[in-house]
């Protein structure tokens, strides 16, 4: 079985968000997919199932190292890539992926790749109390203008606004608080953001903490991200309804990544757009 890594999100090689895309040369079965993806260990692993179907997509699986998920940004992105560049012709300009939730396009636009993302789901608000010690940060730290909630388009997302970089860089999860949080609500994973940024032309910073085993950080999260973007939108937190960021992420944990956002909303209607760079960096053979 073939395989390729690369980095998703990234601005040059060794940043962004590793990605292993497998191409098993037959029929694999769901614990061997399982057992792959937690040999490599990385936040997330995807296999091309088929070629090209009748719907115009590719069937992928994508898979942590603890189970098989719906849907998650940057292996959406990096595998798409790898299909563009060495399945299909490198000039597509589109391709498809078939995932279990459904249908996602990426386009290719220059050195870019981007995914449109389904309409968000606004659920449940948290208390900023408990979200507080979550994060081990100060009732202060958190902009209380703006609630809490879980938003997702495919997999969700806890959303919490902080007022600076110092309370981002502060924060530190209660493992313990967190996962009765996801006893009640169901499996989300964490983004905290600040207006704040690193480098002055970017519009946001973000962390992600993942809802799997260990809670471990993200580098780059576009579905997450994604989610963002519906709850900056629903809540008007830009002041508009078309907006067009910058996210740098990934730097908590010496993973650069920059994820460009584009995104509207028209009536009760959004249209989520999150992309970045790619880069291959190895290929191999699955013995």
């Amino acid at each position: 079985m073939k395989f390729y890594i690369v980095d998703v999100f990234a601005e040059n090689k060794y940043e962004g968000n590793q990605l292993a895309v497998c191409l098993p040369d037959g029929n694999i079965g769901q614990e061997e997919m399982q057992a792959i993806a937690k040999e490599i260990n990385f936040s997330e692993t995807t296999f091309i199932k088929s070629g090209l179907q009748r719907n115009g997509g590719y069937d992928v699986k994508i898979f942590t190292p603890d189970s098989e998920i719906p849907f998650a940004g940057h292996p959406t992105i990096g595998t798409a890539y790898i299909i563009q560049r060495f399945l299909e012709d490198k000039e597509a300009t589109e391709i498809k992926l078939n995932l279990n939730v459904g249908q996602v396009p990426v386009v290719f636009e220059e050195q870019y790749a981007w995914m449109t993302q389904n309409q968000p789901v606004f659920g449940t608000e948290i208390d900023i109390e408990t979200i507080a010690k979550t994060l081990q940060i100060g009732i202060e730290d958190i902009n209380s203008d703006y609630p809490v909630q879980v938003v997702s388009t495919g997999l969700p997302s806890i959303i919490v606004n902080v007022n600076t970089l110092d309370a981002i860089n502060r924060c530190k999860i209660n493992h313990n608080v967190y996962d009765e949080i996801l006893e009640k609500i169901g499996n989300a994973n964490l983004l905290i953001f600040t207006e704040e940024t690193i480098h002055p032309e970017n519009d946001l910073h973000a962390r992600v903490f993942m809802f799997t085993s260990g809670h471990l950080e993200d580098p780059a999260t576009g579905s997450a991200n994604g989610n963002l973007a519906g709850y900056l939108l629903e809540h008007n937190f830009l002041g508009k309804n078309n907006i067009n960021y910058r996210v740098e992420q990934g730097y908590s944990i010496g993973r650069k990544s920059l994820l460009k956002v584009q995104a509207k909303k028209i009536a009760n209607n959004f249209l989520i757009q999150v992309g970045g760079r790619i880069f291959v960096v190895a290929e191999g053979k699955w013995l």
